[in-house]
């Protein structure tokens, strides 16, 4: 199936005549009222249809009117209700082992920053007094206790979306509680998601609703919100060239003083090769060496925990005063603007720290806060103070003061954890760059890739080659270019920081929006921690000459990568909504279309979720005939992380019966794995739709049953007002479908049941069900086609330069460029059907 660019249509309000009014409240069941491009149309064009084409009773049948039973989801319909998100029900001793698993996934580039944060922060600091020493480690002590534990541990990871975390997480949470998606993709039917369901807003909070209107209705503070999301997207994918970088560059930087005649050149050289390794083994997934991961990274920091225990003991237990966070503020008094300058080196030791929430979905909220509280936390203490104690009596090693702290009857196996644990850390950030990447793909911002998937059993296990030589690449030239820890650690700041910004920005606004906080307690949020990152940034920009331009160069190319693709995929679909066919003009043509209807299913892929694509129009004009069943397939992404797959399909009706036109809107969660091979692909839709073709039927049966009742009690109604089964105001009590709370009327409810009933299972001889059945089954014995648009997309001519610059070359190149939609489909060539389409916009 092709991988759309994630772009829906918006719901249309159904008005006045427009309804079928018979359908009363089981229309609330069944009915999308957004969809109307279904309406069957009026009576008077069925007659002279009728009349024209000179068919029998059996065609009446097929023209009869449908009650609109448009955008539902058979099985979705059969649970919905039923199914609701619940928090899974997990033992203690299942918590502690994935607290345990944690530690090789979600801690690595916290649990490698020993390697590098005193060594930065004392390159821009001298060491002249215990106050240096002091100052700096209650610095770092206090940034980890205030931004990972307080802010990520107790707070963000509860801003978690049906358990998945990270930055897309935040924004299609948000996307939920108020439509601010740039793209017009709300549906009524999406909200019967299982996982989509959420509380709304109260009434009684005027500020939540007032948020979410100026949301809502201002385009331009969509336009920022996106940019916000895209923004921390941008760095996430610049951590991923850095972390390579800078953890295997640091591990191997041991070597320098350990082995005479190894230079700088020589370590730039050893750290190349174990990078193009490492990238080298990606295409065969994570999960061959996962299970190794946990135990080196629990390993890793017991030793860090030991060692520092050891350099306490041994070297000067008062470090312990650096609890005292005065010695700060003589850090600052004493260095003023060298310690501005170390607060570069000093966020370095939070580095990871947005992976506690990026890799939420793989674990729970609370193994990821008992790792971290009982293990992460005090080990990384510990593996500072011990630093520090150390520096307390041989300052002049703080350039390299790792691997001078560690024993030297320990050094080589200390070395071969610390090189395996810079390479886990380095793995987990390009795997979380590949499930970034995938992400903005689902949501339209991003240009299509080829995805591999890795893991049978775990979805969340991808590789994306392009990606994965773009980032070999550039931490190669990275590497080779500073040829220092010290340089990339500038770089290495702006983009932590710059997480951390965006995804405070965003809890902030879910704090307002859906949590509906106290307004000081939620503006309270963004003052303590925003106010810090604030610091952290503005110290870690002051080094934009060092080092600091690489990741807001890297930034810049992708944001401006995904906002040109998202901009140029909102104008394409604004086209073709623009350009769909009206259903007059279908109808004109008849059941036949204008041409020749053939035995076979016709799958056109497009991306309305209601209207006729215009592109339709040119399979009629190209081809000599067309299929007997027409399928319109929509591959549409929601914002949830995973739909159900009893939920996966929506289907609804196109046209009169006779037209044998349906909907397929296929829905995906933006972490759903679309790996469904062609054959079993079309077997799953074929059962679908003949389960919405009986749905159909009974629904017209037992509405039609209900009519008949109505009336009869009406004459009895008319002859008695006072019969049973009429209440006060004189209104019929009618037993329905979704209303079970029955009350007792003068009719038994057993007789009602039992002929409502019988009148149902009765559709089963109903010739036109069977007939369109029929049909069904002999296009598909016939065989699939796959019709498929190649559609070009250019600026008008009276467009602004920067528009045709931006749409003509920009995204041109880009969509020319990109993996093309078959390349994502199973399905032989032979039966694929294409045709070219220029969209102007």
């Amino acid at each position: 199936m092709e991988e759309h660019d994630g772009i829906e249509e918006s719901s249309v309000r159904l008005t006045g005549s427009s309804v079928n009014g018979s359908g009363g409240g089981s229309d609330s069941r069944w009915v999308d009222g957004s969809e109307v491009d279904s309406e069957s149309p009026p009576w008077s064009l069925l007659d002279e249809s009728e009349t024209r084409e000179g068919q029998g009773p059996l065609r009446r049948r097929l023209v009869k009117k449908a009650r609109r039973v448009d955008s539902f989801d058979v099985e979705a319909m059969e649970i919905a209700g039923d199914h609701g998100h619940h928090t899974k029900d997990i033992s203690m001793w299942h918590t502690i082992t994935l607290a345990f698993q944690t530690l090789g996934v979600v801690y690595g580039n916290l649990g490698t920053s020993p390697l590098y944060v005193f060594a930065d922060v004392f390159s821009k600091v001298t060491i002249k007094s215990d106050v240096d020493i002091l100052g700096a480690l209650s610095l770092v002590m206090y940034t980890i206790a205030l931004l990972p534990l307080a802010k990520y541990v107790f707070v963000v990871l509860k801003a978690n979306d049906n358990g998945e975390g990270g930055t897309f997480a935040l924004y299609s949470l948000i996307c939920r509680y108020a439509n601010v998606n740039m793209l017009p993709n709300r549906q009524t039917a999406d909200e019967q998601i299982s996982s989509f369901r959420l509380k709304l807003p109260t009434p009684e909070l005027e500020r939540a609703l007032k948020i979410k209107d100026s949301l809502e209705k201002r385009s331009s503070l969509k336009t920022f919100l996106l940019l916000v999301v895209l923004m921390g997207t941008s760095m996430i994918i610049g951590d991923g060239i850095l972390t390579p970088a800078i953890s295997v560059m640091s591990a191997v930087s041991g070597l320098e003083d350990e082995i005479e005649g190894i230079s700088t050149s020589g370590v730039v050289v050893i750290s190349i090769v174990i990078l193009v390794c490492l990238f080298s083994i990606q295409q065969f997934g994570t999960g061959k060496v996962g299970f190794l991961f946990a135990p080196v990274l629990a390993l890793w920091f017991f030793s860090l925990g030991s060692i520092g225990i050891y350099n306490i003991v041994k070297y000067d237990i008062t470090i312990v005063r650096a609890f005292n966070p005065v010695y700060i503020y003589l850090f600052f008094k004493k260095n003023s603007t060298d310690a501005w300058s170390a607060l570069g080196g000093c966020v370095l030791c939070i580095t990871g720290a947005e992976a506690m929430f990026a890799d939420l979905g793989h674990f729970s909220v609370r193994a990821i806060q008992i790792a971290f509280t009982c293990v992460v936390f005090p080990c990384l203490l510990l593996a500072y103070m011990g630093q520090a104690a150390y520096l307390m009596k041989s300052p002049e090693s703080a350039e390299s003061i790792f691997y001078a702290s560690v024993p030297d009857a320990i050094f080589w196996p200390v070395f071969v954890l610390a090189t395996l644990a810079a390479m886990i850390a380095s793995q987990a950030m390009i795997s979380a760059t590949f499930s970034c990447v995938k992400q903005s793909m689902a949501l339209g911002c991003f240009p299509r890739l080829k995805i591999v998937h890795t893991s049978r059993k775990r979805m969340g296990q991808i590789y994306i080659p392009v990606m994965n030589w773009f980032l070999m690449i550039m931490c190669i030239v990275v590497v080779a270019i500073f040829q220092s820890t010290t340089d990339i650690a500038n770089a290495y700041g702006i983009a932590e920081v710059g997480v951390m910004l965006v995804s405070t920005s965003l809890v902030t606004l879910v704090m307002l929006l859906i949590w509906q906080k106290n307004l000081f307690l939620a503006l309270c949020f963004p003052l303590v921690f925003g106010s810090v990152e604030l610091i952290y940034l503005l110290a870690v920009l002051s080094k934009t000459k060092e080092g600091g331009w690489l990741p807001l160069v890297f930034a810049t190319c992708f944001l401006c990568v995904m906002y040109i693709w998202n901009y140029g995929s909102v104008l394409k679909y604004r086209s073709q909504v623009r350009e769909k066919i009206s259903m007059d003009f279908m109808l004109e043509l008849g059941s036949t279309l204008g041409t020749v209807r053939v035995p076979g299913i016709g799958l056109l892929y497009n991306e309305l979720v209601q209207g006729i694509p215009s592109i339709f129009g040119q399979f009629l004009l190209s081809l000599p005939a067309i299929h007997s069943t027409i399928v319109f397939v929509c591959i549409k992404y929601v914002p949830i992380p995973v739909v159900p797959q009893e939920e996966r399909f929506l289907f609804r009706r196109v046209c009169p019966k006779d037209y044998h036109m349906f909907r397929c809107v296929a829905r995906y969660g933006y972490k759903d794995v679309r790996k469904e091979d062609h054959h079993a692909f079309e077997q799953l839709l074929i059962e679908s739709l003949e389960k919405f073709l009986r749905r159909e039927a009974q629904d017209l049966a037992l509405e039609s049953n209900l009519n008949e009742l109505e009336f009869d009690s009406v004459s009895v109604r008319s002859r008695d007002s006072g019969a049973p089964g009429v209440d006060g105001n004189g209104e019929l009590r009618i037993p329905l479908m979704q209303d079970r709370r029955l009350e007792e009327t003068g009719t038994s409810i057993s007789e009602v049941s039992s002929e409502l009933l019988s009148s149902v299972m009765s559709q089963d001889e109903d010739p036109s069900l069977e007939y369109e059945l029929s049909a069904l089954r002999e296009a598909m014995d016939s065989g699939f086609t796959y019709m498929l648009a190649h559609g070009d997309v250019k600026a008008k001519k009276n467009s602004f330069f920067i528009k045709k610059l931006v749409i003509n070359y920009f995204y041109g190149f880009m969509r020319r460029n990109c993996r093309a939609g078959t390349a994502n489909m199973r399905t032989p060539h032979m039966n694929i059907i294409r045709v070219g389409m220029t969209y102007m916009v």
